[in-house]
C-alpha cells in the first residue's frame, strides 16, 4: 500500500498521455480545440506586421520560464532534503497521522518527488525550445507577400508542441500535491492522486472553457 501510493502520481502522470488519447477518439480535448485557434493565430500573425504577436509569445515565454526556474529550485530543494533527511526525519514523520514509514519509505518517495520535478523541469524547458523556435519563425515571415502554407503550419506545430510540453510539465505539478498528501497517510495520497487525474480530465474534456472554446470554434468555422 505504501508503495502504490508513493509510485501512483508518477504512474499516473506517464499514462495520462495514453488515457487522453483514448479519450481524444470520442471528444476532443481542450488542448486540440485551442491547437486550432494557435493555427488561426499563425494565420493572422503572418499577414499584419506589428509588434502584437512579438509580445504575446514573450508573455507565453516568459510564463514558461518562471516555472522552469521554479523547477531548478524545487529540484535543489529536493536534493538539500536527501543529504539531510536523517536529521529531519522527526519533523517529517511528525506530519503523518498514525501513519508508520520507515526509512527507505521517505528515501524512495523522496526520490519519487525529485523524479517528478526533473521530469516537469524538462517539459518547461522544451517548452521554451519549441516557443523559442516559433518566435525565430514568426519573426523570419515575410509580411510582404503570401504566406506558404507549409511556413504556417511548420510555425502551428511548434507553437502546439511547446504548449503540449507545457501542460506536461503542469501536470507534473499537479501530481506533485498527491505526492505532498502522502505524509499525511496512504490512503490520503492515493486518493489525491485519483482526485488529481479526475479534475484533469474534466478540466480537458468537460469543463466550462472547453464548451466556450467549442462554441468559437463553430462560430469561426476552425
Amino acid at each position: 500500500m505504501i508503495l502504490i501510493s508513493t509510485l501512483l502520481p508518477l504512474v499516473f502522470w506517464a499514462l495520462y498521455g495514453f488515457l487522453s488519447r483514448l479519450i481524444e477518439t470520442r471528444r476532443p480535448s481542450m488542448s486540440s480545440l485551442m491547437a486550432k485557434q494557435r493555427l488561426r493565430w499563425v494565420q493572422n500573425a503572418v499577414r499584419r506586421d506589428t509588434p502584437l504577436d512579438g509580445i504575446l509569445t514573450g508573455n507565453i515565454m516568459n510564463s514558461v520560464g518562471f516555472f522552469a526556474s521554479t523547477s531548478v529550485l524545487l529540484f535543489l530543494a529536493m536534493f538539500a532534503v536527501l543529504g539531510q533527511l536523517d536529521q529531519l526525519l522527526p519533523t517529517i514523520r511528525s506530519l503523518s497521522w498514525g501513519e508508520t514509514y520507515s526509512d527507505f519509505d521517505y528515501q524512495l518517495h523522496f526520490v519519487v518527488m525529485l523524479i517528478m520535478t526533473v521530469m516537469a523541469f524538462l517539459s518547461f524547458t522544451l517548452s521554451l525550445r519549441h516557443f523559442n523556435h516559433f518566435c525565430i519563425l514568426l519573426g523570419a515571415a515575410d509580411h510582404s507577400v503570401d504566406s506558404d502554407p507549409v511556413e504556417v503550419q511548420a510555425m502551428t506545430d511548434l507553437n502546439t508542441n511547446g504548449a503540449k510540453h507545457f501542460n506536461n510539465g503542469i501536470r507534473a505539478y499537479y501530481f506533485s500535491i498527491a505526492n505532498v498528501a502522502w505524509f499525511l497517510s496512504t490512503t490520503i495520497g492515493i486518493s489525491v492522486a485519483i482526485i488529481t487525474i479526475g479534475f484533469i480530465i474534466y478540466r480537458e474534456y468537460f469543463s466550462a472553457s472547453r464548451a466556450a472554446i467549442v462554441r468559437l470554434s463553430t462560430i469561426k468555422g476552425a
